[in-house]
């Protein structure tokens, strides 16, 4: 067993920064305009429009240079922040190269604006087409957008063309039904509901998914679409998928990949080739771009010549040499965000992409896969722990859901309780899994292929001190975490508007306190 290092996050009684403001302090003290520039343009407030001036000076901390850094250095040192061993799954997380971030930050993309003339858009409109191509490769399908603001984005992206296609063709009204699975993401069947679709579930059998004769008495004339996802995130790869495909399209129906488990299958198979209409990519996840507190993200979605004229607009399209923003689509769904997307998330996956290269995408699959089955059989030794599917007795593919059930059964302490003790050792809390929990206590880690050999067994060997802890002292691991910023918090209060406030004015209204100085 690896060593497990002594661990004790920081712990700053940190202030909010509102709080440390102090009256008059500064960072940089702006220079007056020199009495001929203010001859030639008058005062800056005879600039602005006298219905958008400020009748009070806005509530903003006072703080010199050096404040700014302590606070948030201490706001840093008390988060673990992807940074802790991150084995997060059923969304692939992975290091997100600090090159992105540096050409995303750059004047040249960081200070456009998308109403700006096209021709001086040429290289961002490059790059968000070089995106497109090289998604058409990976794929087979012909035109890729990136409007979509992640992957359930994406999805009611299809969702909306799903519904435009069968309109045109006089056929929405009877093909009201949208087939998926139980474990696929939740986002595909709520995503057609929110569209308008009635959703058939399918429910998963020995194999570890639906079969195919279940999937046959589900189609119907009333079917408009397939939206699934393969490999689950039991790490199962559904072998008939080209099948269930072809049942759909038999029946007047299309079928879209929710392509959020790609890790896996990157370069070794594309969804044209399985006969899909559309599919959609996370590039906050897949294409080594950074998902933050729930974003910035970017669901990439991609579709046949025969639906692109559906897709939200506008398109980068390229004119000769030239790049240009086509909105002059009359089929078009319309727009499902503003402008054109998170395009410096989208610059950031083309770097990355660029970067790895064909092979080196093949070889990421591989390292990804190798990754979880070497991680299983460790996994499996750990007392308390067992397999999703227990009865499929074959390889996994990205990564595979595993049940602390027996561990809750014998101890009391359930996944939520292993959860808050891992952090105790610097370890990243671990993802659990999508609603809903179809196998007890879930906990799904995924490596991906970025993780050292190293950093998969302290994992493991983390969560196997964890598993030892409860059947020894449930109690310490029930009350945990004890070495983190803060202890276990109640829950009563989180969901309480009486209590929390997200703005500064809401604070001081709710806690009827005074700031400091």
């Amino acid at each position: 067993m690896t060593h497990l290092r002594r661990y004790h996050a920081a712990v700053w009684d940190e202030p909010l920064v509102m709080e440390l403001s102090r009256e008059g302090r500064r960072g940089l003290i702006v220079p007056e305009a020199e009495a001929e520039v203010r001859e030639r343009v008058g005062e800056a407030a005879s600039l602005l429009p006298a219905g958008i001036r400020r009748s009070d000076r806005p509530a903003l901390p006072e703080l010199s240079e050096p404040d700014v850094l302590r606070h948030y250095l201490h706001l840093a040192q008390e988060t673990l922040g992807m940074m802790g061993i991150s084995l997060f799954g059923t969304c692939t997380m992975k290091y997100n190269p600090r090159l992105g971030e540096a050409i995303a930050a750059r004047p040249e993309l960081a200070e456009l604006h998308p109403y700006q003339d096209e021709d001086t858009l040429q290289g961002v409109l490059e790059f968000v087409h070089g995106l497109d191509v090289i998604l058409r490769g990976l794929s087979g399908l012909d035109q890729f957008v990136f409007q979509a603001g992640g992957g359930a984005h994406a999805a009611y992206t299809f969702a909306c063309i799903a519904r435009a296609y069968h309109a045109e063709r006089g056929e929405l009204g009877r093909r009201n039904e949208v087939v998926t699975t139980i474990q696929a993401h939740p986002c595909n069947g709520a995503t057609a509901a929110a569209a308008g679709f009635k959703v058939v579930t399918l429910m998963l059998e020995e194999d570890g998914y639906p079969s195919v004769e279940a999937l046959r008495a589900a189609v119907s004339d009333r079917t408009a679409a397939l939206m699934v996802n393969n490999p689950d995130d039991m790490g199962i790869y559904n072998p008939h998928i080209d099948e269930w495909v072809r049942i759909v399209h038999e029946a007047g129906g299309l079928a879209f990949y929710d392509h959020a488990n790609f890790n896996g299958v990157m370069a070794k198979i594309r969804a044209r080739d399985l006969g899909f209409d559309a599919c959609m990519y996370m590039l906050h996840k897949t294409f080594g771009v950074p998902k933050g507190g729930g974003g910035p993200a970017v669901g990439a979605f991609g579709c046949t010549a025969e639906l692109a004229r559906f897709l939200p607009s506008p398109v980068v399209i390229r004119d000769g040499d030239r790049f240009r923003l086509d909105a002059d689509r009359p089929a078009s769904v319309g727009k499902v965000r503003e402008f054109w997307g998170n395009v410096p998330q989208v610059v950031k996956a083309y770097a990355w992409a660029r970067a790895m290269g064909a092979d080196g995408i093949d070889e990421a699959s591989d390292l990804s896969v190798l990754a979880n089955n070497y991680m299983e059989r460790r996994l499996l030794e750990i007392p308390g722990l067992t397999r999703s599917n227990p009865q499929v007795d074959a390889y996994r593919m990205e990564m595979t859901r595993y049940s602390l059930g027996k561990l809750q059964e014998d101890t009391g302490v359930g996944v939520v309780d292993v959860q808050n003790r891992m952090a105790d050792y610097g370890i990243d809390a671990p993802w659990l899994s999508h609603e809903p929990w179809i196998v007890p206590e879930p906990i799904t880690p995924e490596a991906g292929e970025m993780w050292s050999k190293e950093d998969l067994d302290y994992w493991i060997d983390v969560l196997a001190q964890v598993c030892r802890e409860a059947y020894d002292d449930p109690e310490l691991v029930r009350s945990a975490p004890h070495d983190q910023v803060v202890h276990k918090l109640a829950d009563t209060s989180l969901d309480d508007p009486d209590v929390w406030a997200t703005t500064w004015r809401a604070y001081l209204r709710k806690r009827a306190a005074t700031p400091v100085g």
